[in-house]
């Protein structure tokens, strides 16, 4: 294809994902989808390869081919129906992310194979288990939701009721979850239409064509940008505070070996999956290898297959970077998904010193609050997660109150919160001076105090208490994060992964990371420690 055809058809797939994502936020009935926009939508071609996705969460989109992959092969799909999967053994990264995955056909053809593949993904605000929001300090998958392998939701255009109304029954809120559900639907039911409008306009062969044109030209795209970093193997380290059960801190390394236009990322090394749900599936291990690579491309680049098509990911199978079952998952998709990212800019940073920034907040914050609400007697449950700062980079400072890497979420606006729950925000403003010193400071993290109006559970996920965010070429670390409860005995530090009862009329205090520093500020004196020493 030339290069107008093929930047015509890259658009065009392209405003299929980002038609989709606006149809499942404008129809989603939880804030976490409607607001903070916790969805990513994509378009895949006849074999399951990624050929378009929407600008959408990080996390879900270098991770969501393998789920596609696994419905595929699971599950022989017809017209009108739709694959719903969220195990994270089956392709899935943590419970409340559920894929939904449907076929699309040319007209007239349904009696073929699916030309195209369509899927969205979305954070669902429960999902049942031992705790509202289904993202508890978990010790087992068991505990963490209901888990879903891959099975028709849809089958012939008619809702599989049998299996809904079994997912409804093991969520606290069945209301949300259906109308979330049916939002998803929405939204895929959407991508075929596009598609089919496409088909019928450009022919089969046309679509086929673009679609295997556009992962080519990303692969060459990556190959070029292998061959611009200098051969070498370069190694790194970084360290996530816990996993909520013992205070060891969990390493996770990597040896990025780049030779010619091919590059291996072995995470050989890694602790092993531990206790806690900081476990991560190879699906996340995938996703933020994809995420680096695309984020050091030209931005007209295409996101696709041809992203890691030069390059081999190993994960030892047992490691906290590719868990088995039954091992406990729930802030591997979170948490550990920012470690990962972590840890291979912190590798490339000795090959191009010149384009990799200093670390951002490193991690998500996640927040979960449910109980009975004391106005209508009714549960609820909601999750959401909250900003830090972005590190300092070569162009300038990084960023204050933003979300970074592997989420792109937006905030929760306070009045929604206060609307939807029976809380009320206190406090929310940027920490001042929690980014880290250099010639490009880092972004500061935030302050988020929230009372409780009732009593209720509460779970924290988070990370960065103990190992601040690093800088580079002598830029300062950024602040750690802090979690603290307010009450009439005053204020009492908490760990970052716990799950407690809030009693009506405490203050929860999350206090996040700012980003580090880069380069060397014009007045020296902050130093760089070792993780284990910056843990002291």
């Amino acid at each position: 294809m030339n290069p107008i055809q093929l930047e015509i058809f890259r658009a065009l797939l392209v405003s299929v994902a980002e038609e989709m994502g606006n149809v499942l936020r404008r129809t989603a009935f939880s804030p976490n989808i409607r607001e903070r926009r916790d969805y990513s939508c994509a378009v895949y071609d006849a074999s399951g390869r990624l050929a378009a996705q929407g600008d959408h969460m990080p996390v879900h989109l270098g991770s969501m081919p393998v789920a596609v992959r696994r419905a595929i092969q699971a599950v022989p799909m017809g017209p009108g129906d739709a694959v719903i999967l969220n195990d994270p053994y089956e392709g899935g990264t943590h419970l409340p992310d559920i894929t939904l995955v449907s076929p699309v056909f040319g007209p007239g053809q349904e009696a073929r194979s699916p030309r195209f593949y369509v899927a969205s993904r979305a954070h669902h605000a429960d999902i049942g288990g031992m705790t509202p929001g289904s993202m508890p300090a978990s010790s087992e998958i068991f505990q963490e939701g209901l888990r879903i392998p891959a099975v028709k939701l849809m089958e012939g255009g008619k809702w599989n009721q049998a299996l809904l109304q079994v997912i409804l029954a093991n969520v606290r809120t069945p209301g949300e979850r259906e109308g979330d559900l049916a939002a998803q639907l929405a939204a895929n039911r959407t991508g075929e239409g596009r598609l089919r409008q496409m088909l019928s306009r450009y022919g089969e062969e046309q679509m086929q064509r673009a679609s295997e044109a556009l992962i080519d030209y990303t692969e060459r795209m990556v190959r070029k940008l292998l061959a611009e970093i200098p051969d070498g193997t370069y190694q790194a380290v970084d360290y996530l505070d816990d996993d909520g059960f013992r205070e060891e801190p969990i390493p996770i390394r990597v040896a990025i070996a780049k030779r010619g236009e091919e590059a291996l990322v072995d995470f050989t090394g890694s602790a092993p999956q531990v206790q806690g749900s900081v476990n991560a599936v190879l699906a996340i291990a995938l996703s933020a290898v994809s995420y680096v690579v695309r984020s050091l491309l030209e931005e007209d680049v295409p996101a696709n297959a041809g992203l890691l098509a030069p390059i081999r990911v190993v994960a030892p199978p047992g490691s906290v970077v590719n868990a088995l079952f039954p091992a406990a998952v729930a802030a591997g998709n979170v948490e550990t998904s920012q470690r990962l990212v972590d840890v291979l800019l912190r590798a490339l940073a000795q090959a191009l010193p010149g384009r990799i920034p200093a670390a951002g907040g490193g991690t998500m914050n996640n927040l979960t609050l449910g109980g009975i609400h004391p106005d209508s007697g009714s549960p609820f449950a909601y999750y959401e997660t909250i900003a830090g700062g972005m590190g300092g980079g070569p162009r300038g400072d990084g960023d204050s109150g933003v979300h970074t890497h592997m989420t792109n979420s937006r905030n929760t606006p306070v009045e929604e919160l206060e609307h939807a729950l029976p809380v009320r925000v206190v406090r929310y403003r940027l920490r001042r001076g929690s980014g880290g010193a250099g010639k490009h400071r880092g972004g500061d993290g935030l302050i988020r105090e929230i009372e409780f109006l009732s009593d209720m559970d509460v779970t924290l996920l988070s990370d960065r208490r103990r190992f601040p965010p690093y800088g580079l070429q002598g830029g300062a670390n950024g602040e750690r994060g802090e979690n603290l409860l307010i009450d009439e005995a005053g204020e009492t530090p908490l760990p970052g992964k716990i799950s407690f009862r809030g009693r009506k009329g405490q203050i929860l205090s999350i206090r996040t990371p700012g980003g580090g520093g880069w380069g060397r500020p014009s007045v020296s004196g902050d130093s760089q420690p070792s993780p284990r020493s910056a843990a002291k």
